[in-house]
């Protein structure tokens, strides 16, 4: 009996909840202008009723602001051309001719090592680019890359960078690469840039032979920059094989959890002599950052977005003034939401506008 009474009283539950959904109302929404033909610069107002609704956004209509791309806006861009641009400083060392920016359409993307990123065939642009010359960051200059695009073939970047025996050639320098761009000479609406990609979506990877052993590079990329720098020069004279060094004391504090010293990131390494038939001592070494396979045909510049008027702890709305800068034909959208945890109810108006220079 009990157990009947259970099914019971959870049906019973069962129906409550789902007689305690949220009703959703459908806006009583609508947009009205006085005219559908205005001048560049004259205030349009939109007349709004039920502005009480939830949510309520508008598309202007114009690029980028477009609610029939609300979806997303690919450009072709096949045909346009490329330039590229970046800023480069560099500090320390006195190592000259070490870095050279090359471009290649059938690199196959395997970046495991440096005799697969050789096997492809690579343009050397350096020529063409302002490099910095002190730690001051110098501007590249916009230069023309369309001469490098292949239809229907990725385009990649790299920065190749070439160390020197250092006991004979000086120690080798550190180079910043930062603001990294290739952009389409197709402008957006004749007035909007495209770009193609920039430092953060450029993908760069360091490609390194000696990432094992003690000849590594100490070059490394990040969303803003790319650093590349040779290998440490291994010599007697450095700290690390100094046996008197304290961080080879293992009862440091730095190394002690209980001490106000403790570093959290000092791990303890037992101190190793200086190898003086080490290979890697001060081998001449080379090795790349190469960018991701970028797609120079088309552009995907996302969704176009629209402009939020309300949201719904905001008061009611009666009117949205907006002005367009340029003539042309229009479609403003409005769209009205009611929203619950249940659901969601909308309506959609649009005004086709006409506006004269």
């Amino acid at each position: 009996m009990k157990f009947q009474y259970y099914i019971m009283l959870l049906g019973m539950l069962l129906t409550a909840s789902c007689n305690d959904r949220l009703e959703i109302g459908t806006p009583n929404f609508d947009v009205t202008t006085a005219k559908t033909t205005y001048k560049t610069g004259e205030q349009v107002t939109f007349d709004i009723k039920g502005g009480e609704t939830h949510m309520i956004s508008f598309y202007s209509g114009e690029v980028l602001k477009d609610y029939a791309l609300k979806d997303g806006r690919i450009i072709d861009v096949s045909k346009s051309g490329i330039t590229g641009s970046f800023t480069s400083s560099v500090q320390l060392g006195t190592q000259t001719n070490q870095v050279a920016i090359l471009a290649s359409t059938n690199f196959n993307g395997d970046y495991s090592s440096i005799a697969k990123v050789k096997a492809a065939t690579w343009t050397d642009i350096t020529s063409r680019f302002a490099l910095g010359t002190t730690a001051t960051l110098l501007a590249s200059g916009n230069k023309d890359l369309s001469d490098l695009v292949v239809a229907g073939k990725p385009l990649y970047i790299a920065f190749r960078y070439l160390t020197k025996p250092q006991a004979t050639d000086g120690i080798a320098r550190q180079w910043f690469f930062q603001s990294f761009a290739i952009n389409s000479n197709l402008k957006l609406d004749n007035t909007i840039n495209i770009p193609i990609v920039d430092q953060a979506t450029a993908g760069f990877r360091i490609v390194d032979d000696n990432i094992a052993n003690a000849a590594k590079a100490l070059s490394s990329v990040t969303a803003t920059r790319v650093t590349l720098q040779g290998n440490t020069y291994l010599n007697a004279g450095l700290p690390q094989f100094d046996p008197t060094n304290p961080i080879f004391d293992p009862k440091n504090p730095i190394y002690d959890p209980n001490s106000p010293l403790f570093q959290a990131t000092a791990k303890y390494v037992p101190f190793a002599a200086f190898d003086p038939n080490s290979p890697f001592n001060d081998p001449a070494t080379e090795h790349w950052a190469v960018s991701k396979a970028i797609l120079v045909d088309k552009v995907d510049l996302g969704p176009d977005r629209s402009i939020p008027l309300k949201g719904l702890p905001n008061p009611t709305i009666s009117k949205h003034s907006y002005v367009y800068a340029k003539p042309g034909s229009y479609k403003a959208v409005f769209i009205a939401a009611n929203n619950t945890i249940d659901g969601e109810k909308r309506v959609i108006k649009e005004i086709n506008l006409t506006i004269t220079p």
